[in-house]
């Protein structure tokens, strides 16, 4: 029998022990849900600490990551490879014990959480991948896909926006593996919460198509034991236990207040904890009954054990099956993925159609998902805007029995994009979704999280510019390409055609460790020919697409949509006998990465240089200098048609013209040049 107060009483001890010796953290949260991670971790939980990456392991997402101490401990007590002097350094520099859980730093940790609400969100990503996989590769004889994601969220997490979004989306989907934890303690950092949070959670969540079972005690161990059977028996909802439970718990002068949530309790009251818990030993000290009693190693080996010889059975009767959920688990592509680049960009070429971006990339998923069947897209409520819809896709919905490669999201544009995190992050697929630019404003801590962990899920925009027209300003997006370059590790494409788009659609789905925003046009775009030089290096970001010199004296760069403007400028002035070299830049990320000869050849020394982009102009100075002249638009749009917009906003062949003459010539006709700023 399992003696679970003394279980209990390590993680909290050892939570406020790291806590106390980096003088960092939060000791309230794992001390007051310690026989919540006990009872999970012991008797439920599906994983084996020494193989943290088994395909079938049920996941475990600690979406208040503030209090990391708790899986860290739990980590630790099972089995996994966190030593306790990998506790002893949490919060320091280079440990495996970051101040909030971060995925790829720590074993076992399943996603980066802390921004709160984005871990319930990716947690319902894993549990929509949990149920697609199983439709896709289970069969009437072998489930071979078949776990559970569990998730601790608190008050900060239920009352973040994000939460609402993304519930409301897994009631309606029916996710019956999605088992959440609700931390009931009624404390945040600015004390009891009952002045600002103080709705019917149980309603709320009803209400959403949730199975809820009502408030028990959370340090009531036969009651978490109960709760969680009864969770696991709802099959057709997600449930949520509402645990009442105390921040602190143990701690005899702050347990139950916000003293206990984000500081060290310190040395004296961690001495008044000891002498509460009867806990009798040094600050890390963790008696080797505790560690027998807690290790899931051996059941772990036993789980898994099982599993293998479950799927040798399914690789001997499905072998193309099996080695497909293999490939795809590991995120690998086919071997000549290379090649099908190659030959996605010769076929636009050869098509040469004129048509908006938007539709290119439409065109660009429809080729690529013949060699990738875990392709799954979605959008918010935008898809025949977005065009993120494929022939082969097929919707996942309760009629379907979930069956599919394809969501609506609704207009959840955060919420979606955390999600898709959260699909890429539990293995087999392959996910994108898109939304309008202009929206990624709603999304951008879910961008900015996927960069951070190095994951690399699409993200689809489209409506790039002014060019969306009349909708105005609301939905115009002036910063919003600028924004995303300037997220560390997103790749930004913004391609000017269809061979630009093949090229940053094969790019993104090599990326492993690198999330992908794809910037696409509402407006059709003309074709770009190029030469076989061009074509090579289109996969670059960056690449002279004319040049009519060897040394120019004046370098044109330009992206997107204004490519097209770019080179009728550029045939402009070589019919003047200017020395001019022409560069599309789709993606500044990936050119930024080339080396120094390639980025020196197609970015010379030129005495005049020009960028073109209908965006803010402050990012492209890098390129140009403090001297050269940006040719943007640096504040918000209008109401207007597409054409008018343009024409207002100076981004025409006459005016765009003028303003690069009045800059190469001071003397050139103040009327002439006085044209473009009328």
């Amino acid at each position: 029998m399992h003696n679970y107060s003394k279980l209990a009483n390590a993680v909290r001890v050892l939570s406020a022990d790291a806590v106390e010796a980096a003088q960092s953290g939060h000791p309230g949260m794992p001390m007051g849900m310690a026989e919540l991670g006990v009872v999970l971790w012991k008797n439920h939980l599906s994983h084996n600490p020494n193989n943290p990456k088994w395909i079938n392991r049920d996941r475990f997402v600690l979406s208040n990551g503030h209090g990391s101490m708790l899986i860290y401990s739990l980590l630790h007590l099972t089995g996994y490879d966190l030593s306790i002097d990998d506790l002893k350094a949490f919060r320091q520099m280079g440990s495996k014990t970051p101040g909030h859980p971060e995925y790829g730093y720590t074993v076992g940790v399943e996603t980066t959480t802390g921004p709160l609400g984005q871990g319930i969100a990716n947690a319902v990503g894993m549990a929509i991948a949990e149920k697609e996989l199983a439709n896709q590769f289970n069969t009437s004889e072998f489930k071979i896909i078949d776990h559970y994601t569990y998730v601790f969220l608190g008050d900060g997490c239920l009352m973040e926006g994000i939460s609402h979004e993304v519930c409301s989306l897994a009631g309606t989907m029916g996710l019956g593996k999605l088992i959440v934890f609700y931390d009931d303690n009624g404390i945040s950092i600015d004390g009891e919460v009952h002045d600002w949070y103080n709705e019917n959670v149980e309603m709320r969540f009803t209400s959403y198509n949730w199975h809820v079972i009502k408030q028990i005690d959370g340090h009531d161990v036969n009651q978490i034991e109960q709760a969680i059977i009864q969770a696991k028996n709802e099959s057709s909802r997600p449930t949520l236990i509402i645990c009442k439970t105390e921040i602190g718990r143990g701690s005899p002068n702050k347990a139950g207040r916000e003293e206990s949530h984000g500081a060290p309790l310190g040395a004296n009251e961690i001495n008044l904890v000891r002498k509460t818990l009867n806990w009798n030993y040094a600050p890390f000290e963790i008696p080797q009954d505790v560690y027998n009693d807690f290790s899931c190693v051996k059941k772990g080996e036993q789980l898994e054990n099982e599993w293998n010889n479950l799927f040798v059975s399914y690789q001997i009767k499905y072998p193309e099956l099996a080695a497909e959920l293999i490939r795809r688990n590991g995120h690998k592509l086919p071997t000549d993925f290379d090649q099908i680049i190659k030959n996605a960009i010769l076929e636009a070429n050869k098509k040469q159609e004129n048509i908006a971006t938007r539709k290119a990339s439409q065109n660009s998923i429809e080729f690529y998902a013949q060699y990738l069947p875990e392709l799954h897209g979605g959008s918010a409520d935008l898809t025949g805007s977005n065009l993120t819809r494929w022939k082969a896709a097929k919707t996942a919905n309760h009629t379907n029995n979930f069956s599919g490669n394809y969501l609506s999201y609704g207009v959840r544009e955060f919420g979606m994009s955390a999600i898709i995190n959260g699909i890429y992050l539990h293995g087999g697929f392959k996910p994108f979704a898109g939304t309008f630019l202009m929206f990624s404003e709603y999304a951008r801590n879910a961008l900015r999280m996927a960069s951070l962990m190095k994951i690399a899920p699409i993200f689809v925009y489209t409506h790039d510019s002014i060019g969306l027209g009349e909708d105005g300003p609301t939905h115009q997006p002036i910063e919003q390409i600028a924004t995303l370059r300037l997220i560390p590790n997103m790749d930004v494409w913004r391609p000017c055609d269809t061979v630009e788009s093949m090229a940053a659609w094969g790019v993104a789905l090599q990326h492993q460790n690198t999330p992908s925003s794809l910037v696409f046009s509402r407006q059709n775009l003309k074709f770009i020919t190029r030469d076989i030089n061009a074509l090579t290096n289109v996969t670059r970001g960056g690449y002279i697409l004319r040049s009519n010199s060897d040394k120019p004296d004046i370098l044109i760069i330009a992206t997107g949509s204004e490519v097209e403007l770019g080179l009728a400028v550029y045939n402009k002035l070589s019919e003047e006998d200017k020395k001019v070299q022409l560069v599309s830049m789709p993606s500044t990320t990936t050119f930024d990465k080339q080396d120094s000869n390639y980025k020196q050849q197609v970015l010379p020394a030129a005495t005049y240089k020009i960028a073109i982009e209908a965006g803010v102009s402050d990012t492209w100075y890098k390129y140009v200098g403090c001297d050269g002249l940006i040719i943007g638009v640096d504040r918000f749009g209008e109401s207007a048609k597409a054409a008018d917009l343009f024409e207002h906003f100076g981004l025409t062949l006459t005016k765009i013209t003028h303003k690069i003459m009045s800059y190469i010539n001071p003397n050139f006709s103040s009327t002439a040049a006085n044209i473009y700023n009328h």
